[in-house]
């Protein structure tokens, strides 16, 4: 294993960003991307499951979902894979913190009344694939704002950002911003021995810190062992389904794929004496399905 956690995983990702004890990681990270009005100072996370306004709604769950001091919100999402009405999903996802913003129940009009006036809203996408296909509008980062026919700014309180990471190629002597060490960073975490020398910052130091295996707690070690099987398993199913060719060989590669991994996780952690309420909840499996496995 390497001595690093891989921050493409969901576990990762969520350890490196998305713990209260590391908001300072993810202050520094968006405020690489962010215009300066919009840097943040502080910020606290609100709950990634944002249900609708009655139970048949649709939900959405992010991967950090954050309000800086001043009420501008910004949802960060690692995206591993490719998936049909990847934008409309994006937009799906920016609808919730916009209207998260209305004012809660019922209320006296003559008393308060709100104008409609929003707070920014920031949803910043990091892709391990890419979604331009034609060479000439390959873009690393494209950052997305609603304009009108002449290209003129019409609204600039709701941006996306989404940065191709297979597009990111330089290498640590090209390193130039802080932006750039942040994506290489990522891109190599999982494969430094120490941190290189151009690293040599208080907020990498803290990130390269907080991302070390070996100070990983049992549970904790279970949830990223979980994490990166999952992504092995979908890499594993989706280029067995492009090998196939098939739609067909997709879905129940996928299906198998993930079914056996759930499976192998969950009898590792019985052979470790973990308690099958526990292991339900990191895999998903009923007890009886864990009750057989040996």
């Amino acid at each position: 294993m390497s001595r690093y956690i891989n921050p493409y995983t969901d576990f990762g990702f969520k350890r490196l960003f998305g713990e209260e004890a590391n908001k300072d990681l993810l202050i520094d990270f968006l405020n690489t991307f962010l215009p300066e009005r919009h840097r943040v100072k502080t910020l606290e996370f609100r709950n990634t499951e944002q249900l609708g306004v009655i139970a048949l709604d649709r939900r959405a769950i992010f991967d950090i979902y954050c309000e800086a001091e001043n009420g501008e919100r910004f949802i960060v999402e690692m995206q591993k894979a490719r998936q049909n009405w990847f934008k409309d999903r994006a937009l799906f996802y920016a609808a919730f913190p916009i209207r998260d913003q209305a004012p809660k129940g019922t209320f006296d009009l003559d008393r308060k009344v709100w104008d409609f006036e929003l707070k920014a809203v920031y949803l910043i996408a990091i892709l391990d694939f890419e979604y331009d296909k034609d060479e000439e509008r390959r873009k690393l980062q494209r950052n997305v704002k609603l304009k009108d026919q002449d290209g003129d700014l019409f609204y600039d309180k709701l941006e996306f950002i989404f940065l191709q990471m297979p597009l990111f190629k330089k290498t640590e002597s090209e390193l130039e911003t802080h932006q750039d060490k942040w994506l290489y960073f990522l891109q190599n975490l999982e494969f430094f021995t120490s941190l290189p020398s151009i690293f040599r910052e208080p907020v990498f130091e803290r990130a390269i810190e907080t991302a070390e295996v070996a100070a990983l707690n049992k549970d904790e070690l279970v949830q990223y062992e979980m994490s990166r099987m999952v992504q092995w398993d979908n890499y594993a199913v989706m280029k067995t389904a492009v090998d196939e060719g098939t739609a067909k060989g997709m879905a129940q590669g996928m299906a198998q794929g993930m079914a056996q991994g759930k499976a192998e996780i969950a009898q590792s952690m019985k052979k470790d004496g973990v308690d099958p309420k526990t292991i339900a909840k990191y895999t998903g499996l009923s007890p009886e399905e864990i009750a057989v496995l040996e």
